[in-house]
């Protein structure tokens, strides 16, 4: 019999990954709202979302077997919702905001692994005396700010004095209110404790600075048992926020995997989370030898699909698909065609451009063909502007991905310095 798999911003190409899935002959695949509503856009009207969303499953005229997402937010809070109402598996919407709420999530680490997270403290971006209520905190300048719900790299940043964070208040009281609505009203179907009704999506955090070698861990839990299952470095720039590329599988001391792991089903067990994926962002300061746990993000990482697919010859949307059915994931390991694999960012440091040339199909089918195992995607369009492009990080812009597989990582790095001397991107109106 076939099983009705309903999946949130569906696009065409995630419709073909999701085809590869293994033991998904019986299994069909339907597109819950337009991907262009969810994720190709700075506003998100929630309450709209889901009404269209319940219309569409009221109206189908068969089983409703699960509904998943691979998308951060609004799709990430928007599940709960919809498969508490139609009995399809999904963490407790409870249990995701202790994740995503990013000040109840750094509560609710400090009850259980205090040594692993930084000094935080919430702040009303509206008030005027904001900074001086986080120096009462005991935070003092380098510190990083961010929302309280962000997505992405979104409206975060580096503060290294007044004049910084006054930069940063200008930003929030200009935008914030284009994650905080909709935020609201996904607080407003929860059972919150006051302390943390209180502190609303208007809100924002600020935390100790803190770094290393970063890296995401990938994982699930299933009947309270919390599985990680891989790990994905995460590589920045030189001397900026921005990343350069994610490499899997990751080159950390198998110790320090094992350290975080255990951190992992510390936390997760603790928060109550159950029956969804999930990844966590961990620095390694391989100084102090101290392991800090960035933030949790509910859901798998859709950048890393294709690393998993390379190396280990399956998406890890295998994950989702299978939790949501109720089956044990089905996810082999070391079964494709590469050892490594990478997904590489093109960044311009610009604070805004024009696009005047983006490289043809045709270019970008002799890049691919030249480099066996690339896949690249443009994110931009001629005549865009780049501050049109959403979820980036406050200071560049990531005009294309570029997904390579190979035998080791000087030959990824290789590959992608190849591919960018073929790839001709063009920019006027430049504001530096």
């Amino acid at each position: 019999m076939t099983r009705n798999v309903f999946v949130i911003g569906l696009n065409e190409f995630n419709h073909e990954r999701l085809k590869r899935l293994r033991g998904v002959e019986d299994v069909e695949f339907h597109g819950l709202i337009a991907p262009e509503r969810v994720s190709e856009t700075q506003e998100f009207d929630i309450p709209a979302m889901l009404d269209e969303a319940e219309a569409q499953l009221n109206a189908f005229d068969g089983s409703i077997d699960a509904i998943v997402g691979y998308i951060d937010f609004p799709v990430s809070t928007m599940l709960p919702i919809l498969c508490r109402k139609f009995g399809t598996r999904q963490t407790s919407l409870e249990s995701l905001l202790k994740c995503e709420h990013k000040f109840w999530s750094r509560s609710v680490m400090r009850e259980v692994i205090p040594d692993n997270i930084p000094l935080f403290a919430s702040f009303d971006p509206f008030d005027d005396d904001a900074l001086s209520k986080i120096g009462k905190e005991g935070l003092a300048f380098p510190f990083f700010v961010k929302p309280i719900k962000s997505s992405g790299s979104r409206l975060g940043f580096r503060i290294d004095s007044p004049e910084d964070f006054d930069y940063a208040i200008e930003k929030f009281r200009a935008e914030i209110d284009q994650i905080s609505e909709p935020f609201n009203h996904v607080l407003g179907q929860a059972d919150l404790p006051a302390e943390i009704r209180a502190v609303d999506g208007g809100h924002c955090m600020a935390e100790q600075v803190i770094g290393g070698r970063q890296c995401t861990l990938e994982g699930y839990v299933q009947n309270g048992e919390v599985v990680p299952y891989g790990v994905v470095d995460s590589i920045r720039y030189p001397q900026v926020l921005s990343f350069f590329y994610y490499l899997y599988p990751s080159t950390l001391p198998k110790r320090v995997q094992n350290r975080m792991s255990e951190i992992t089903r510390t936390i997760m067990s603790h928060i109550g989370y159950d029956d969804a994926a999930f990844n966590i962002e961990f620095f390694w300061d391989e100084i102090q030898d101290r392991i800090w746990l960035l933030e949790i993000n509910t859901r798998i990482a859709q950048s890393h699909c294709d690393l998993f697919e390379m190396v280990d010859g399956v998406s890890h949307q295998q994950v989702t698909v299978d939790l949501g059915l109720g089956r044990a994931p089905d996810l082999p390991h070391g079964e494709g065609d590469s050892r490594v694999a990478a997904e590489f960012f093109y960044r311009v440091f610009f604070r805004d451009a024009t696009v005047t040339r983006v490289p043809t199909a045709e270019e970008i089918a002799a890049v691919q063909e030249r480099l066996p195992g690339t896949r690249i995607a443009p994110q931009v369009r001629e005549g865009m502007q780049l501050s049109e492009l959403p979820e980036q990080d406050a200071y560049s812009y990531a005009i294309a991905s570029l997904w390579m597989g190979a035998g080791k990582q000087s030959k990824l790095l290789w590959n992608y310095e190849q591919a960018l001397k073929r790839l001709d991107f063009e920019f006027t109106d430049i504001v530096e």
